[in-house]
Order: C-alpha cells, then structure tokens, then sequence
C-alpha cells in the first residue's frame, strides 16, 4: 500500500467520521436523557407534521436506528485496516477496494448526518440544544454538519481514486502498463 496525499486525507476524514458516531452510540443505544430529548423533540415535531404513530415510533425507537447506521457506516470506515492487516498475515487473499469502501461510507455518513442537520434547522430542536437548561452550544449541529461537509469530500476523492484503480486494472488486463 503506497502512502499518498489521498489516501492520508481519506483517512484523517475516516477518523473524525468513525469517532463522532462511535462515541456517540453509548447515548443512543442506553436511551441517554439527552438522546430521549433530542429524538422526543424530533418525534413531537413529527406527530405534528405526519402522523401520531411515525412521531411516536421515531421517539422511541429513532435513537436505536441512526445509532445502528452510524455502527454500521463506522465499521464500513474502518474495514479496510483489518481486511489490509488479515492480508498481510496471510490470512485473506482479496482485499476489497479501500477507496470504494471509503467512498461509500462518506456517502452513507453524508445522507445520515443530512437528516440531522435538517432537523437541527428545521424542526424546535434548533441549532443550539438545550435539555434542563444545559447548552450543547451547538456541538452536536456542528458535528453533523462537519461531516456532511467531509462525507461528501471523502465520497469524492475516494470515486475518482476508484475510478483510477479500474482503468490500471482495465489497462493492465489488457496487457498496457501505466
């Protein structure tokens, strides 16, 4: 594996994006006060929008959604270090495309942290959230909108990186060298 700009850029991206919804599993699957407040200000705002029963689901059950697409984006993320490692000791032989499984993954953190910063804006949970009476001074809009931002990067340096390994591989398939 060659080290270069890109591939130090993804990572850095990939880190942030695996932290912030790593470290934030533990609020949403133990149903943390906040996590009940922020997903309960949402649903409310649903029931008024949609329906009784989708707000009342999305209160109680929305925390346990968006924490498991976060789990799994965040293990999309992080794949590619284990699958590299498990072939350098033998023990897997293809290793999917790290760029393509970067890519894909800020895309799917892109449309995750797309629904909350539209929820952060548009519905009473705003932009700064306060739950008995404490701020988060808007940490939690900021993070989603960082990573809406670096999703949306990392989706397109790691294409154009995948689009470049498919045209060496097709080149070379075809008996050229680049």
């Amino acid at each position: 594996m060659t080290l270069n700009k890109t591939k130090v850029i993804s990572w850095l991206i990939v880190l942030w994006i695996s932290k912030v919804f790593l470290f934030s599993l533990p609020y949403k699957f133990s149903l943390h006060p906040d996590t009940q407040h922020i997903f309960g200000t949402i649903g409310q705002w649903m029931t008024g929008i949609l329906t009784v029963d989708i707000g009342t689901w999305f209160s109680n059950y929305g925390s346990y959604v968006v924490g498991s697409f976060e789990l799994l984006v965040s293990i999309i993320l992080l794949l590619p270090a284990l699958l590299w490692l498990l072939s350098k000791v033998n023990l897997l032989s293809y290793v999917p495309s790290q760029s393509l499984m970067h890519a894909l993954g800020g895309l799917f953190a892109f449309f995750v942290m797309s629904g909350a910063v539209f929820f952060h804006l548009l519905t009473p949970l705003g932009i700064e959230v306060i739950h008995q009476g404490q701020s988060d001074h808007g940490s939690l809009f900021y993070a989603a909108t960082s990573i809406v931002f670096l999703g949306l990067v990392l989706f397109v340096i790691n294409i154009r990186s995948y689009k470049l390994e498919l045209t060496r591989k097709n080149l070379h398939s075809r008996g050229s060298t680049c």
